[in-house]
């Protein structure tokens, strides 16, 4: 059977899983009268929720007699690292664009990895029922982005198509041509992607792109065949990037892929992607080959992470109350599991007692890392975001460069120009965006953004979009804007009350309501002005035994502010933590106790 083996790239919420599972139903490799959930590739619950891609998955259909790979892969800059690895196990890729939007920075980044291995990209300008879209506009965004990363002239000749696939249909011409299914599509694939390369004489390779664990199976990695055969229970060994042996074992499993499920097979033929398990110490990167086999197939390199986080063990006094992993051991154990399968994030030992330093690309990688342990029944303690530098030859002092495209209604482009100037961002580009918009275009340094997206939605009515991707390494640009106002620091332990909350609402804004259980040092609410201010939200009415007539003052408070744990990470400063468990997530003061917070600041002053 014919091979294409492809991978479906945009930014994030361009519609790349919904095309997916347009390609499922037209080809057969769903029922017509199955239910399917919408994007039913994204089967993490944490994809579910918020609407994205984090791991990049592959399914495969097929088509008048050809078998199409496919690899959906995630559209938001801080999970870059899963599409660098997916790129080399594909020939050709399909490039999503909003009819819309047009291109923004992930567009940018996947096109020019795959414009430099050489790909000659699809374009699919995708949502053209919407009452905004301008497909003619954004396809010659397409082609001026195509030529601003310096492609080929093989490569500025694209084929473009306009879809809707929620709908399941694309065409070559908007007026023309009737809008009835994904065939052009299909029959593009097949005719523009090149079959992969396939040398059966040669013995078996493969490299591993994605791992997974699986309670029956265990260790699952997943890649494309580069030659040879595969055959179920074959003597294979596994090579890392330097050529040394890490294991020798055998194929217990092979599995490929057939719509949304993984099926078993006998045997695989180079170019295809298949999953592979029976190996215990195999990782990304690796490379799984016949005995006779003695040099690594080469891995890509991958950009490394701009952003540092510190993950300690849970000191507060609740610790333990509603999580199950609690010591250093069982922490260290799952960052090592996850630094395994993802390439992006590096682990190593903090300086600190019972703390690890885990590196990333950004705030919502680490967050959603966090998110997934807490569920799992680990209790954390979180520091401050810190970006990594770097120094160049001359011992400057580098630090990580974004690139910030931000769509934002005309009346509030002041105010968003104001404030990312506060924050050391060059303005490079402004310019309308049609519907009374304009798209602004930044180079900011990432620690002027840590903390800023909820300053920002605040400032646009939420009505702004900020999209960010990692631009360079360049120079230091001098301290920058942070948080302005205090905390609220709570006394004491113990249940906070209606009485106690209503006397300190002219202080600031509470993070806390009645009945929350709180303790001596933790964040209570933001002071109304820059200082810390240590508050007793304990605090009772006297009772006497005397009776009035008069009836209390009404004592009602304004609901409190509820942070996502991205927001959470985001607002506190170096002196603070975010303690997160499978139930709540609370901010506190480092050193709970006041007398401690003096000594240490007046140590960090001298030094």
């Amino acid at each position: 059977m014919e091979l294409r083996n492809i991978a479906i790239i945009a930014h994030v919420d361009h519609g790349k899983t919904t095309l997916v599972d347009a390609f499922l139903k037209q080809s057969g490799a769903v029922r017509a009268n199955a239910r399917m959930d919408d994007c039913a590739m994204d089967s993490n619950d944490l994809e579910r929720e918020r609407g994205i891609t984090i791991l990049a998955k592959c399914t495969a259909v097929e088509w008048n007699g050809v078998k199409i790979n496919i690899v959906d892969t995630p559209g938001h800059a801080d999970f870059g690292g899963e599409v660098e690895r997916i790129l080399s196990m594909v020939d050709g890729v399909v490039l999503l664009v909003d009819s819309s939007e047009g291109p923004l920075p992930q567009t940018k980044f996947v096109l020019s990895k795959a414009l430099g291995l050489g790909m000659r990209p699809m374009v699919v300008v995708n949502k053209v029922d919407r009452s905004d879209a301008r497909p003619d506009e954004v396809h010659n965004e397409v082609f001026d982005l195509f030529a601003a990363l310096e492609a080929t002239d093989e490569q500025l000749d694209f084929p473009t198509l306009f879809a809707v696939g929620r709908e399941g249909w694309a065409v070559k011409d908007l007026e023309k041509d009737e809008r009835k299914d994904l065939t052009p599509l299909f029959e593009l694939i097949v005719k523009h992607v090149p079959a992969p390369k396939r040398d059966l004489e040669a013995p078996f390779t493969m490299l591993a792109t994605t791992l997974e664990y699986d309670p029956f199976l265990g260790r699952i990695l997943t890649g494309r065949i580069e030659t040879g055969i595969a055959k179920m229970n074959m003597p294979i060994k596994v090579l890392n990037r330097d050529g040394k042996v890490l294991e020798n074992g055998r194929a217990t499993k092979l599995l490929t892929f057939r719509g949304l499920e993984r099926v078993p097979v006998e045997s695989a033929e180079a170019g295809d992607i298949i999953a592979l398990a029976g190996m215990t110490n195999a990782n990304v990167a690796d490379t799984f080959c016949a005995p006779e086999v003695t040099e690594p197939l080469k891995a890509r390199p991958i950009d490394p992470p701009t952003l540092s986080m510190t993950f300690s063990v849970n000191d507060s006094p609740f610790a333990g109350l509603e999580g199950d992993k609690l010591t250093t051991r069982v922490i260290a154990a799952r960052l090592a599991r996850e630094a395994e399968g993802n390439v992006a994030i590096k682990i190593s030992e903090s300086e600190m007692k019972d703390a690890y330093e885990v590196a990333g690309r950004g705030e919502l990688q680490l967050g959603v890392l966090i998110e997934q342990m807490r569920r799992e029944g680990f209790e954390l303690s979180i520091s401050r975001p810190r970006v990594l530098f770097q120094t160049d030859e001359q011992g400057n002092r580098l630090e990580p460069i974004e690139e910030v495209v931000i769509d934002v209604d005309e009346a509030h482009s002041g105010i968003v120009v104001e404030k990312m100037s506060m924050r050391k961002g060059e303005l490079q580009e402004l310019k309308p965006a049609g519907g009374g918009k304009v798209r602004i275009v930044f180079l900011a340094p990432s620690r002027g953004l840590i903390g800023y997206h909820g300053e920002f939605l605040t400032d646009t009515r939420g009505t702004g979009v900020m999209n960010r991707l990692f631009h360079s390494f360049g120079p230091y640009k001098g301290p920058v804007a942070s948080r302005r106002q205090g905390v609220l620091i709570a006394t004491d332990t113990g249940e906070a009350n209606q009485y106690g909350l209503f006397h300190l609402a002219d202080r600031g804004t509470q993070f806390v309501q009645a009945g929350t259980k709180i303790y001596m040092g933790m964040i209570v609410g933001e002071h109304t002005r820059e200082n810390d201010l240590e508050v007793n939200p304990l605090k009772s009415k006297a009772l006497t035994n005397f009776r009035t007539v008069m009836k209390d003052d009404k004592q009602d408070l304004p609901p409190p502010r509820v942070m996502t744990l991205e927001q959470a990470i985001a607002y506190i400063q170096d002196d603070e933590l975010v303690e997160v468990t499978p139930k709540s997530i609370r901010l506190r003061k480092r050193y709970l106790d006041q007398n401690e917070r003096k000594r240490m600041s007046k140590v960090a002053a001298a030094s």
